[in-house]
């Protein structure tokens, strides 16, 4: 996990209460009740990731400041056809840090030993059942924080794969609104 947990994606409840103009013990009322997503250090310090951060603020109304909006996020795509995962890592890879893999069981082994920030999955794949994937991904602690994308031409399957835990659903081929969705759940766009 060393890639993933830099400065940049890792904030204290100081600087979330600067984020929100409001006290500290306020961040920790609203994080004792559920209100924002948080883990603590094993000295029980409060520790947010980035992009539960910028849930929350989008939640409620708050301004995205500009230190969320920075860094490249970790994208990782699963999809079985070998042209399409190379045509996706093209136009993703100038805009995120991309991985990508053809058979579903070795991404599911990369995301256990270190969970990108977004997964892209294509839910009509043959290997693997695409939606209990995303069901497990959210149930686990490891990997609850993770943004699982469908993109996949299966619009029959949008309301099930929403219903596991997908963040959003993208009909293929539209990779640019793919784009577009994984900045919106990073905080690259307001």
């Amino acid at each position: 996990m060393a890639r993933r947990l830099q400065a940049k994606e890792l904030f204290t409840a100081s600087e979330v209460a600067r984020f929100c103009q409001v006290d500290l013990k306020t961040i920790h009322n609203w994080a004792d009740r559920g209100e924002i997503r948080h883990f603590r250090t094993p000295g029980r310090h409060l520790r947010f990731r980035r992009v539960d951060v910028v849930d929350f603020l989008r939640k409620f109304g708050y301004p995205v400041p500009e230190v969320l909006r920075q860094g490249k996020p970790a994208v990782q795509i699963v999809d079985e056809d070998p042209v399409q995962l190379d045509a996706l890592k093209k136009l993703l890879g100038q805009r995120f840090d991309v991985t990508g893999f053809v058979d579903p069981v070795d991404a599911l082994i990369a995301i256990g030993g270190d969970p990108p920030d977004v997964v892209v999955l294509d839910v009509g794949g043959t290997k693997l059942d695409g939606l209990s994937c995303i069901a497990r991904l959210k149930a686990a602690e490891t990997t609850r924080h993770v943004r699982v994308v469908v993109y996949s031409a299966r619009e029959d399957k949008r309301a099930r794969a929403l219903e596991a835990g997908a963040s959003a659903f993208v009909t293929r081929p539209d990779a640019q609104k793919l784009t577009e969705t994984i900045d919106a759940l990073m905080g690259a766009s307001s």
